[in-house]
């Protein structure tokens, strides 16, 4: 694939496992990748004519990394944030990490930094601490610009009935969904399936529909072997990446 949208660049601030948490066995989704999705998300709302801050969403949201990164790189385009997944102890770490999106949740990522640096002197926490202060400088510059809510809740993906009752109050713009899929992800932590199905990525589909706004874009993000689509959405565009294809996909009208 082309980039579009994102040059390359040093994205080392913004690192997994750096400032922001991650939790091993969880793979995060390379930032360049998220950010080239989410501006294509964006590109074709904006061509309908669909300029406002979007509401941003992820039922698969693992650590919610790369939905606390798309908000620094792209604040002004996202009114706010709205994460679920299954799994209960990555959820903790997606609790974290949006936690980062406040000055509050920044500056005691601070805090836990500097006590690492006076316990432990590793270059490698010092250099993270000059990251995390130079976040929080960009920070106070993006929270006055306008503030950013996030809400995350636990829930089956493809459990049409949950997500639509913890939505029954939103509508989503953008949803960005990387299913589960290769060695280090599984679908539901107490099965044994390593890889989400064509059939459970239509169940994701098909329980978006209630809540997705006027014009609003799907991304799934899958294994680049397996179809994705439904016959309530319609194809606008596909496009892979190493193993991953990205398929961006809108409500049929």
């Amino acid at each position: 694939m082309q980039y579009k949208f994102t040059q390359k660049q040093d994205y080392s601030v913004y690192a997994s496992g750096g400032v922001f948490y991650s939790l091993p066995g969880h793979p995060a989704l390379p930032i360049r990748l998220a950010s080239e999705i989410f501006q294509r998300c964006w590109a074709i709302r904006q061509a309908a004519g669909l300029t406002n801050p979007s509401v941003l969403y992820d039922p698969c949201c693992g650590g919610a990394y790369h939905l606390t990164v798309l908000a620094y790189l792209h604040w002004e385009k996202i009114e706010r944030i709205i994460a679920s997944d299954v799994d209960r102890e990555i959820l903790e770490v997606a609790k974290r990490n949006l936690n980062l999106l406040t000055l509050a949740g920044l500056d005691d990522r601070v805090a836990e930094l500097s006590e690492l640096i006076e316990r432990y002197e590793k270059a490698s926490h010092q250099l993270t601490l000059i990251h995390a202060q130079n976040l929080r400088n960009q920070l106070v510059k993006l929270v006055k610009s306008h503030p950013l809510p996030t809400r995350l809740f636990r829930a089956n993906a493809t459990d049409k009935r949950a997500i639509t009752e913890h939505l029954k109050d939103e509508r989503v713009d953008i949803v960005i969904a990387d299913v589960p899929y290769g060695q280090q992800t599984a679908w539901e932590p107490s099965t044994s399936s390593q890889v989400v199905s064509e059939s459970q990525i239509g169940q994701i589909l098909e329980g978006l529909i209630p809540v997705l706004a006027e014009g609003a874009v799907v991304a799934i993000v899958a294994d680049k072997k397996q179809g994705v689509g439904h016959d309530q959405y319609r194809r606008v565009e596909r496009f892979q990446r190493g193993k991953r294809q990205i398929v961006l996909l809108q409500p049929r009208t």
